[in-house]
């Protein structure tokens, strides 16, 4: 199939999956899985034979994939190979190499066939805008660093696209992206905020938060500014992974991914997943560092794929505590919710574990002393609360935008445990 056929076949599919009962989706579901263990996962020389059940398989992790970066991928490519087609153009041969902008300065890897990228622009476009591509597009993507995955895009006649490099900051490119007129904007929470704070002038049809965890304060700011709702591309190394649908749920990709679920405590969970449609490096049963918080009800928008309700943090980012009856974790959304809902005025804020027993919170120094006052007592109530050995500390500060790395309000900063 060319490329423009993998784009088509990949929309209609999508757009035909999510019109299924859970019951007839699950058997489809069950049955490309099945596919993918049999044809696909033997080809990679980890996996040297198809499994009875997906369970028979080992959990993997980034630390393993970089290690044997060869032994995923069918074509033998080593993580040196491709890192240094990545400092190039990214291609090795016809294949594209990808990285992910690595939040805490651990980079994966990944790399796709031509026909992959053209399934993954089939399925972002099916999940994400399928209204509006019959009237062209004009989408604007802000993130750290380009991939070939846009590409794809970029070849299409019905979609014009223009990426913009975060790293360089919105000065350097305001201008144009303001010429551009974008239809649809994929960016960082962060940067649609900043959007509203200084006032860019633009009228998208459709906006969408990536690459960070959106937190409240920042949808309501960039929902009062466009007039639109914020809506979700939770997207990350190991593929296209939850789209937000019209009707605001935010369902995952299980059309393409086959997600398990680990307990996290707190009601949340970390996902393995399993991608099913992926044929050049393979992923199964990869441990994800990610947050989650299911959703109990089913959409109203009747699709058969489960919604989560929020895109918590990262495992990384859980607080790791002394206290007398041993060791606690506090996880992110947790503290984030003690700092918010200690004052209404407080609309931007750090909170860091700097040190085993001990944690800054960052306030901007514009904030009402008796608003910074009481989110620290907030805190310290949170963390007395769980009987934790800490001391808690506030720091006045300013608050810039940083366009070198990934927005983390709260943040561990303690060497990850083993």
């Amino acid at each position: 199939m060319n490329a423009l056929g993998e784009a088509v076949g990949s929309f209609v599919l999508t757009r035909w999956v999510s019109r299924k009962s859970r019951a007839d989706f699950e058997r489809w579901q069950a049955a490309a899985l099945r596919r993918f263990l049999d044809r696909d996962l033997p080809r990679a020389p980890f996996y040297r034979q198809a499994p009875a059940r997906l369970t028979d398989l080992p959990v993997n992790d980034k630390a393993l994939l970089m290690a044997r970066f060869e032994d995923f991928n069918i074509h033998g490519i080593t993580a040196a190979e491709a890192w240094a087609a990545l400092a190039r153009d990214g291609g090795v041969g016809n294949l594209t190499v990808g990285a992910s902008t690595g939040t805490s300065g651990n980079r994966g890897l990944f790399v796709i066939s031509e026909a992959e990228k053209y399934r993954w622009l089939g399925t972002i476009l099916a999940k994400a805008a399928p209204d509006l591509l019959w009237r062209g597009m004009r989408v604007a993507v802000i993130l750290p660093q380009n991939t070939g995955l846009y590409d794809s895009a970029r070849k299409s006649r019905l979609i014009k696209l223009a990426f913009f490099d975060l790293t360089l900051g919105p000065e350097r490119w305001r201008e144009a992206l303001e010429a551009f007129d974008p239809t649809v904007i994929i960016a960082p929470p962060k940067m649609l905020r900043h959007f509203s704070t200084e006032g860019f002038r633009l009228a998208p049809k459709r906006i969408f938060s990536a690459a960070e965890t959106l937190d409240p304060i920042d949808r309501r700011a960039i929902e009062s500014f466009f007039k639109l709702p914020l809506d979700q591309i939770y997207m990350a190394t190991e593929g296209l992974l939850a789209v937000t649908c019209r009707h605001g749920g935010l369902h995952l990709a299980e059309d393409s991914v086959f997600f398990e679920f680990e307990p996290a405590g707190e009601g949340l969970v970390t996902p393995l997943v399993t991608a099913f449609r992926r044929q050049t490096q393979i992923m199964a049963r990869y441990r994800m560092n990610d947050l989650l918080r299911l959703s109990e009800e089913p959409c109203r928008c009747g699709s058969p794929l489960r919604c989560i309700d929020e895109v918590v943090g990262r495992m990384d980012d859980v607080f790791r505590l002394a206290s007398p009856g041993g060791p606690i974790l506090i996880t992110p959304d947790v503290l984030r919710n003690a700092v918010l809902k200690a004052d209404r005025r407080i609309d931007d804020f750090r909170l860091i574990q700097v040190a085993p027993d001990t944690i800054e919170l960052r306030l901007p120094r514009g904030l009402a002393d008796d608003a910074a006052t009481a989110a620290l007592q907030a805190v310290r109530a949170l963390l007395e609360g769980r009987n934790a050995t800490v001391t808690v500390t506030l720091i006045r500060a300013p608050l810039p935008l940083e366009t070198s790395r990934k927005l983390r309000r709260v943040e561990c900063r303690l060497e990850r445990a083993p």
